[in-house]
């Protein structure tokens, strides 16, 4: 390879950091996912765990596959990451009723309990974010974030 070609490559390899939205959100999403976890440590909950028990809370029991849409997760990553909320007693994970295959997902009282004491913290996450970001850009932030899953990319298609 020559001398040019090497410097070429390093060059456009060096423009894609300025221009992959996927690094960027990633970077941003991991940073910003480390200041969540921090402040949500003395719950004993991650941010995506919190997330998790969250949407629980609110959708009641649901399946996998519906909680997965709900967060944008593959199922299967979704269902890694409920094997410690379930072990801890947090949620319960159990075939359906109707359909054996598909398995149903409920917060527990004791992960209810969890979320609970976890809130305040979640708040204090967020009003430091937004201290420091602003409160209108954080609101354009999430905005423009939740538009990226309008654009039909389809990324867990089979």
């Amino acid at each position: 390879m020559t001398r040019e070609t090497e410097a070429a490559r390093r060059q456009r390899l060096r423009a894609m950091d300025g221009q992959c939205n996927g690094f960027a959100s990633r970077r941003a999403a991991r940073y910003l996912s480390a200041h969540y976890d921090r402040i949500l440590a003395p719950s004993g909950l991650r941010t995506t765990q919190f997330t998790i028990l969250r949407k629980l809370a609110l959708a009641g029991r649901t399946s996998i596959s519906g909680l997965a849409e709900l967060i944008a997760m593959d199922r299967t990553t979704l269902a890694t990451n409920l094997k410690p909320l379930e072990r801890d007693g947090l949620l319960t994970v159990q075939p359906s009723a109707q359909d054996r295959r598909a398995r149903m997902v409920e917060i527990t009282k004791t992960g209810l309990k969890t979320l609970d004491r976890a809130v305040p913290l979640w708040q204090s996450a967020q009003d430091q974010f937004e201290a420091a970001y602003g409160v209108e850009e954080a609101a354009a932030l999430r905005s423009a974030l939740r538009a990226v899953l309008d654009t039909d990319l389809a990324p867990w298609a089979e």
